[in-house]
């Protein structure tokens, strides 16, 4: 299967081995938002039996990085997305099954308009993560840049 032909979660799968290595489930993914699942494995738990923290951050930072795909996708060739810091509360406590869902904090056509500009954009993406009850479990912001191509 080419790349043209792959979806965003099967590339994010394909070539982020962590993402694989947890068995992260892409949903939905579209430029408006991105929403992707960590199945509940005892091996990624933490002490209280729940996903662990770090499991849980790799699925949000997923989720980002999904969105900032499919809303950046068509720049790929003259920019490279690279996260440039995240921040994440922990809200409650996540058990069973979890899932983060993205959306751009930035209408994409200014960030685009940025790099047209010249410039190295930066823009957030919020990232929510709930249990299968609808129980949000943790918030998370990513910044990411859309680094032009030298």
């Amino acid at each position: 299967m080419s790349a043209e032909q792959m979806s965003i979660g099967e590339m994010l799968a394909a070539t982020v081995p962590m993402a694989r290595t947890l068995n992260i489930e892409f949903l939905e993914t579209t430029p408006e938002k991105a929403v992707v699942a960590l199945p509940d494995q005892s091996e990624y738990h933490n002490h209280v039996g729940g996903p662990h923290a770090g499991a849980m951050f790799t699925l949000g930072e997923s989720a980002s990085g999904a969105i900032v795909l499919a809303a950046f996708g068509d720049q790929l060739s003259r920019a490279v997305p690279l996260a440039v810091r995240a921040d994440i509360a922990y809200k409650k406590l996540a058990m069973g099954p979890v899932t983060a869902t993205a959306t751009l904090g930035r209408p994409a056509v200014d960030v685009v308009a940025e790099l047209d500009a010249g410039e190295r954009p930066e823009f957030p993406v919020t990232v929510a993560i709930q249990r299968a009850d609808g129980a949000v479990t943790g918030e998370m912001t990513v910044v990411w840049t859309l680094r032009p191509n030298s």
